[in-house]
């Protein structure tokens, strides 16, 4: 008999091979119990492939089991994805794949859940690719997060089903199984309600799930900047509230990845990057808190170990609530993983003699700058002494991009305040050229191109001027839509309760929005003094027009035209578009087949530059479709090597970003 857990790969037979990946299908897609690592599983799966790649297994696309009211066929099929185990096997697909070295690849969050599809008012799993289980009835446990979106489900998406690791957190400690007892983690959990005939016990427990949209948050980078991009990139990916087991790479040209066909288990246009987890023990020996925008980061110390062949001498703590939940404490000897081979975090401690011991506790109760007493937020720790040095740089940090100062990133900025006593937003507009200059690494060209940036930020908008507060989930996005309805006076006066019933928010932001703007009361009355902000609230809303498919000039070109003619400029397809710009209307891309079932407009290009031109265009009268159009051309390269990329319900910035941070709206900004 063959040990199920404890086997050894390269003394098994085929009939083996078999034996075991049934046993453990039936444990982790079954049972939800699964008995060895993703890993482990996926060298049977290669194993397997190596005798007999075409034996039903290997191909086999796997769902858990779920109660359902009948199948559903999908419209497109839902396959599973190659793998790859390493960034060498990532570079080496792209490079088969990539027509030059300015190909364009998205590099997504592998989610770690259910996969599903709404459709028409039907909820459907991915089921063996072609068929899925309807689960519409599991509904009303389900909240959609799509850009600039939080709320129920309501428009068509494909994406994963997931319990986001704060809910999971916060909400299912709580939450009692059926049988009795709590879930382990938040995939059994989802596994578990999603194979439940009736949800009342669910509903009553206020149990939630998330579908998460699979294009909500995106990486663009060019294929000869992979090398230097994937490690941030991936370090970006493994900070988000979700649980992950990967990361999805796939070409951005929709057409050419569909044109390389699909084989029966997984699309040839697309890969994913499975995190190895690589787990070995070491000594915690110091933990530094770091500033982060919000709050304080604890970053642990150990002895330098060898994982994967790299040493590590530093590992994430993430946040101080994990640093209780686990019990670490300075001395422990602490299971240390390097997972997806970019992140080494802290998994467990194994207390050691000394592990009681009062001076052996890591938490901190007083600012490491400051010496203020520290406050909790939440799992966090955060200063709230607005006089810190750290938290104001933070502060200034976040407001200066998100008004529109791109060139002055979070160094730039600790300069001024150390060589020319910048504390506040205002200081920072009342700088003359001259003060530049004093700073290090600035010439004559930089400076005045700093200084010019400056001038032209002093006038921004109300929603922009919200989100440089940096709260939680209230980036521009939702800034915007809750600033349609109140204006920023009104919204500091309005109850938490009135603020859940804003469009888009709900409790949670609630909390922390009524929270943070009375936190903030001081340095939001700073920012509105140093700037002239204009009103959103009473604007009326501009017609939005989105471009589709290859075209003779950089997309960001006919961006300019259409917002000189009154449209908005959005990347993202939906209902709500005002109109569909393609090189090809005839197409059948993504975007365009989004369009025709949402009855969106839909306008060759040269026929609305014509129309442009002719000056019978406006956003509140598209023209009519008259010519039929030529065929594609092909796409010059790209300016920038490397970019975020998501369905947005914003303008697309001209300028890139300094820095890097994932926006509160769940949208990831990166700039290099």
């Amino acid at each position: 008999m063959v040990d199920k857990i404890n086997f050894v790969i390269a003394e098994l037979n085929e009939k083996q091979l078999v034996e075991l990946i049934k046993y453990h299908n039936q444990r982790y897609w079954s049972e939800g119990e699964p008995e060895i690592s993703d890993e482990r599983y996926d060298e049977l799966i290669r194993a397997l492939q190596a005798i007999n790649p075409d034996h039903q297994l290997v191909t086999a696309v796997l769902a858990p089991q779920v109660a359902g009211s009948g199948k559903i066929t999908h419209e497109k099929p839902m396959l599973s994805l190659d793998k790859a185990y390493s960034f060498e096997d990532v570079f080496e697909w792209a490079g088969k794949n990539c027509r030059s070295e300015d190909e364009l690849y998205l590099i997504q969050p592998k989610y770690d859940g259910i996969s599903a599809n709404y459709q028409k008012g039907i909820l459907a799993t991915r089921g063996d690719g072609e068929q899925g289980e309807n689960i519409t009835d599991k509904l009303p446990l389900i909240e959609l997060e799509s850009t600039g979106y939080t709320g129920p489900v309501n428009q068509s998406v494909r994406g994963e089903i997931v319990i986001r690791d704060d809910d999971f957190r916060n909400l299912y400690s709580k939450i009692k199984r059926k049988g009795g007892g709590t879930y382990k983690n938040s995939r059994n959990a989802v596994a578990g309600i999603m194979g439940l005939k009736d949800i009342t016990d669910m509903l009553r427990q206020h149990a939630k799930l998330t579908l998460v949209d699979y294009e909500m948050i995106s990486f663009e980078v060019k294929y000869r900047a992979l090398p230097d991009k994937w490690a941030k990139i991936a370090e970006e990916i493994e900070q988000l509230p979700y649980p992950m087991d990967g990361i999805v790479i796939k070409l951005k040209d929709e057409k050419y990845s569909e044109s390389l066909g699909s084989t029966a288990h997984h699309p040839r246009g697309q890969i994913a990057f499975k995190f190895s987890g690589i787990r070995k023990e070491s000594k915690l020996l110091k933990v530094d808190w770091s500033f982060g925008k919000n709050c304080l980061t604890p970053v642990a110390e150990i002895d330098p170990v060898d994982i994967g062949g790299i040493t590590i001498r530093h590992a994430s703590l993430h946040n101080a609530q994990n640093i209780i939940d686990k019990d670490i404490r300075i001395g422990d000897r602490v299971v240390v993983e390097r997972a997806g081979d970019v992140i080494p975090y802290i998994v467990s401690a194994l207390p050691g003699p000394a592990h009681t011991a009062a001076e052996n506790n890591p938490m901190i109760t007083k600012c490491p700058n400051c010496e203020s007493e520290l406050v909790r937020s939440g799992p966090e720790l955060r200063c709230p002494n607005p006089e810190c040095s750290e938290t104001r740089l933070k502060r200034l940090t976040a407001a200066v991009k998100n008004i529109g100062i791109e060139r002055l990133g979070e160094p730039n900025i600790r300069r001024m305040m150390a060589t020319l006593g910048v504390m506040t937003l205002k200081d920072i507009f009342d700088l003359k050229l001259m003060d530049i200059l004093q700073l290090e690494g600035f010439k004559s060209k930089s400076a005045n191109n700093l200084f010019s940036e400056i001038s032209t930020a002093r006038t921004t908008t109300d929603f922009q001027v919200l989100a440089a507060l940096n709260i939680p989930n209230i980036g521009p996005n939702v800034a915007k839509m809750i600033l349609n309805e109140y204006t920023l006076a009104e919204l500091r006066e309005l109850p938490e309760e009135v603020m859940a019933e804003i469009n888009g928010v709900g409790p949670e932001r609630a909390g922390a929005l009524r929270r943070e703007l009375k936190e903030q009361s001081e340095f939001l009355d700073e920012l509105l003094s140093a700037l002239d902000v204009k009103q959103t609230k009473g604007e009326a809303a501009a017609a939005t027009i989105c471009f589709t498919g290859k075209m003779p000039e950089k997309r960001s070109y006919y961006e300019k035209i259409a917002s000189e003619h009154g449209y908005e400029p959005v990347d993202h397809v939906n209902k709500e578009l005002s109109l569909l710009v393609a090189m090809n209307p005839d197409a059948n891309g993504g975007k365009l087949k989004k369009a025709r079932s949402a009855g969106v407009k839909i306008m060759g290009l040269e026929n609305w530059l014509q129309a442009v031109k002719n000056g019978n265009t406006t956003a509140q009268q598209p023209p009519e479709e008259t010519e039929p159009e030529k065929p594609e051309t092909s796409e010059p390269p790209a300016d920038d090597l490397f970019s975020s990329s998501f369905s947005s319900e914003e303008p697309k910035p001209e300028k890139k970003a300094s820095s890097s941070e994932i926006d509160d709206d769940g949208q990831i900004k990166f700039g290099f």
